[in-house]
């Protein structure tokens, strides 16, 4: 083999929740298998400053990782300020090919190996143009990945809305997925939305192999049956899959402490319950005010990472920095600070959440189940609450509470209906004080002792990037 060290690009869609998981996998890629690796996010003029830093903090301490920032087209002239989230990251993607081309050919030396996000493949074109492999990297797990790329042959088959089909929809060689789950892109198959995520899928189809953000003892099943199954390696046209996960932000302890700790220190041992939403998820008034009580009812303790509710679409802050606090406990119930001040820590906008669920005193997490978010729990050891808002969160909320049982989820998706105070408080109290929640505990401690070792050399996920660097080598 040649000295010459393999160069991989990278690109990544906007959004804390893609650029994250591309930069920790370029990470390990450059210190732990010798890549020279760049990165080229898309950014918005809006973004979150939490971006900004992280992407000062990656360059800054990483050899052999350089990152190119892209700023994204203005597509305001393109879509409505109403379109959604989906079509508005594929637009503008598509719309910032000229940007990332001229960064590319801006690199030296040039690069032998392109990887993208699911929302990269229209620069698909760039790597042709340079006669370079190209990979997806799903941030994602193996069912939503089965179910993304078999959804144009479900398209032709399935009449009707998803939604209200009375049969389970089947991916083949994996577990069916129910009318109640399918991914936001699905909802509506009259919505512009809903195109643009067929194309994507097939642009997923046309990659070169892929990588998922998952290992091997999670989902055996559906990794199986995307290798394996005649029907789905058709329809991924026999490319192979790669398992690189847990892909996830790693506890490291600050020997500076902030409020959240210095309170957390205090609490008795897996006594809190820790709620937030992730970096784009939102909740309407009158849900934000039965959480409330249901976390007063539930007379746990917990920590609350509140965010200003929306009226109408659930990824309201996903493209957008957070908006200001000033007002915000205004949604909150009257008295609801005062009468939980011995119990509980309301924190506006954001917290330091990998930190938070590594923190001894904490015992659950009431989680909307993006991905990112639920491997920082697993692997922190911790259970959840399922409340799944967007996207793919559903299937992973499913996929969490009845095939892994490491979480509760409420009678109805609080997409669908207003979860009230009752049932908010039945599943506090039984994730951080009940029987199940003991049960869960040591379910979700065997998955962290899973991922640890999928992570150790020889373990499968280091294998399995091991043959894909392997691959890129024969290709070039």
């Amino acid at each position: 083999m040649t000295s010459k060290q393999l160069h991989v690009t990278m690109i990544s869609s906007p959004g804390i929740g893609h650029i994250l998981p591309v930069l920790l996998l370029a990470h390990r890629l450059a210190t732990r298998h010798n890549l020279r690796v760049t990165v080229l996010p898309v950014i918005t003029t809006d973004g979150s400053p939490a971006v900004s830093q992280l992407l000062t903090s990656f360059t800054t301490t990483t050899k052999n990782l350089s990152i190119i920032q892209i700023p994204a087209a203005d597509i305001s002239a393109i879509l409505p300020p109403e379109a959604k989230v989906v079509t508005h990251l594929c637009v503008m993607m598509r719309e910032t090919i000229p940007a990332i081309r001229t960064a590319i050919s801006t690199i030296n030396p040039r690069p032998d190996v392109l990887i993208g996000d699911i929302f990269s493949t229209e620069s698909w074109v760039v790597a042709e143009e340079l006669s370079i492999p190209k990979y997806v990297f799903v941030t994602s797990n193996a069912w939503f990945t089965a179910l993304f790329a078999y959804s144009p042959v479900l398209d032709k088959q399935v009449s009707g809305q998803y939604v209200d089909q009375k049969m389970l929809l089947d991916i083949p060689g994996c577990k069916p997925v129910s009318p109640d789950d399918v991914i936001d892109p699905m909802l509506d198959r009259e919505d512009e939305t809903y195109k643009v995520y067929l194309n994507q899928a097939i642009g997923v189809t046309l990659s070169d192999g892929v990588l998922i953000n998952t290992w091997e003892d999670l989902e055996p099943r559906s990794l199986d049956a995307l290798r394996n199954n005649e029907i789905l390696q058709s329809v991924l046209k026999n490319k192979p899959v790669y398992t690189v996960g847990p892909i996830h932000k790693r506890y490291e302890p600050d020997v500076l402490k902030n409020d959240i700790i210095e309170w957390l220190d205090k609490q008795p041992e897996q006594s809190v319950v820790y709620v937030s939403f992730g970096s784009g998820g939102t909740i309407s008034v009158e849900q934000t005010e039965e959480l409330a009580w249901g976390l007063e009812l539930s007379r746990q303790r917990f920590i609350w990472v509140v965010r200003p509710p929306t009226g109408k679409h659930s990824d309201g802050s996903f493209l957008r920095a957070s908006e200001s606090s000033h007002g915000l406990y205004a949604y909150l119930p009257e008295g609801f600070l005062a009468r939980t001040v011995e119990v509980g820590f309301v924190v506006p906008s954001w917290g330091p959440q990998v930190e938070i669920l590594n923190h001894i005193s904490v015992g659950g997490f009431f989680t909307h189940c993006g991905w990112n978010s639920t491997l920082e729990s697993v692997t922190s050891g911790i259970p959840m609450i399922s409340w799944p808002l967007y996207a793919e969160q559903k299937m992973n909320a499913t996929m969490l509470a009845d095939e892994l049982k490491v979480a509760v989820k409420p009678k109805v998706w609080p997409t669908r209906k207003v979860v009230g105070r009752d049932e908010v408080a039945r599943m506090v109290t039984g994730l951080v004080a009940g029987e199940v929640g003991k049960e869960m505990k040591v379910k979700v401690k065997r998955l962290k002792e899973d991922a640890q070792k999928a992570l150790c050399e020889n373990g499968s996920s280091y294998i399995s990037i091991c043959k894909f660097v392997e691959d890129c080598w024969s290709r070039i």
